[in-house]
């Protein structure tokens, strides 16, 4: 699945509900993600870190989303390795 697409799967599933509830409260629910995939990610199986991931993208695209941030034009920032030094790997110090 390409990003763009999964933005508007995104949009299509929850964009609504998601601004109803505004970025405050979205961020919010990210943040919460981000410790429960923290807490997978120490003492969970596969599958609990699989599903973590899968809610702190969920979440991070709906934010783009009420953001109006394109997130495949985002990504371009690393399309060519570090943003930086531009290299892969990366060679800054």
């Amino acid at each position: 699945m390409q990003i763009s697409e999964f933005q508007q799967i995104m949009e299509d599933t929850y964009g609504g509900r998601d601004r109803a509830r505004g970025v405050p409260a979205s961020l919010a629910w990210l943040t919460e993600e981000v410790g429960e995939l923290a807490q997978s990610l120490r003492k969970g199986s596969q599958a609990d870190q699989q599903h973590e991931f899968a809610d702190v993208l969920a979440w991070t695209f709906s934010l783009a989303n009420q953001a109006g941030v394109d997130l495949e034009t985002a990504l371009d920032r690393y399309s060519h390795g570090c943003p930086k030094c531009t290299s892969v790997p990366c060679h800054c110090a």
